[in-house]
């Protein structure tokens, strides 16, 4: 059988140079590709490929949140990160929203071919490099003390701060989720509220540092 995949990335000449090699794997047939993490998340589950190859950072929904819904969604769907980003954020934002793997775009195409064969597989891949953060994140997890007062943001807020930091209208992103503009003020005040900032400006400043944004 086939491994059937999703390719998503924001880069017209990366999805196309990968998939041009993928296509020379007698094993691998890209199924469709996406240019955000919108489109990711409509097309696997419309297609329900195998697996996902996804970017980590893009507009509209980055890969993280992009990640997490379809796995919500199907959780059969394998997801593996391949990104230009190995800071914690990144790395750690991908594998908590679900990703079986985590590889960078200055790898080898050998090793992107050992990382889809092992997540295909049920278990879990991490360039080299990678396992060094996740590691350290993990002990500094359990040696920093817990914050109960830490703000939790739903998916939807998250990805409502990610569409403001990118600058997009209140009337914009009520069109591209579907709602109401009274919804999305709504949603802008739980999310101030929650974060206890009171601009724009710093609403951007957050979405960067958590990396729900690159801008």
């Amino acid at each position: 059988m086939k491994i059937k995949i999703l390719m998503v990335d924001d880069h017209k000449i990366m999805r196309e140079g990968l998939r041009a090699l993928l296509e020379k794997e007698s094993e691998m047939e890209v199924i469709s590709e996406a240019e955000n993490g919108r489109s990711a998340v409509d097309l696997a589950a419309k297609l329900k490929p195998n697996l996902v190859i996804m970017d980590a950072s893009m507009a509209d929904l980055n890969g993280i949140e992009a990640t997490r819904q379809i796995i919500a969604n199907s959780p059969a769907i394998k997801v593996l990160g391949l990104s230009m980003y190995s800071d914690r954020r990144f790395v750690t934002g991908m594998l908590s929203a679900g990703a079986s793997g985590y590889i960078l775009k200055d790898c080898a195409f050998e090793e992107l071919i050992t990382a889809i064969h092992t997540v295909f597989a049920n278990q879990i891949y991490l360039s080299p490099g990678i396992t060094t953060i996740v590691i350290k994140d993990y002990v500094g997890r359990l040696s920093a003390p817990e914050d109960p007062e830490s703000p939790v943001l739903t998916t939807r807020e998250r990805e409502v701060l990610q569409l403001l930091a990118e600058g997009k209208t209140t009337k914009q992103i009520a069109t591209l989720l579907y709602v109401s503009t009274k919804t999305i003020e709504t949603y802008r005040q739980q999310i101030m509220k929650k974060l206890n900032i009171h601009s724009v400006a710093e609403l951007t400043k957050y979405a960067i540092r958590e990396g729900l944004t690159s801008l």
